[in-house]
């Protein structure tokens, strides 16, 4: 059974950071491509950030400067690392798997979560003023 378990949600006020986990089980982790997604309360769910087996990485333009992506392939795991957290920033976070890079790319940019093979079910994250 394929797995993707998000961690490191929490409450934390404006301008603090949180480092968030996606770690997958039951697939062949090296051969997904692997895409963050939030959403906020009352608002349809967009794209995050997305990184490949072999590294490449994409941060939707709102985020960049303050969202990295990484990856550690021998732990199975996807990290996002977001600083200077803004009230706006309040969502739910999910992660999720797909085969090939302009499938995840595409998934991101368009906020289409539905699109990917397997999709967590998510860590909740909420940043107060």
């Amino acid at each position: 059974e394929v797995q993707l378990v998000e961690s490191g949600g929490g409450s934390v006020q404006a301008g603090e950071s949180l480092k968030l986990s996606c770690a997958a089980s039951g697939l062949t982790y090296v051969a997904y491509s692997i895409g963050w997604f939030r959403q906020a309360p009352g608002k349809e769910r967009e794209g995050v950030a997305c990184i490949s087996s072999s590294l490449s990485e994409y941060v939707v333009d709102s985020l960049k400067g303050r969202f990295t992506i990484s990856r550690d392939n021998a732990k199975n795991t996807v990290y996002l690392e977001m600083n200077n957290l803004k009230p706006e920033d309040t969502a739910v976070y999910y992660c999720a798997a797909t085969r090939g890079w302009a499938e995840v790319t595409h998934a991101v940019r368009e906020g289409d979560y539905y699109a990917m093979d397997y999709r967590g079910k998510g860590t909740l994250v909420t940043v107060s003023s």
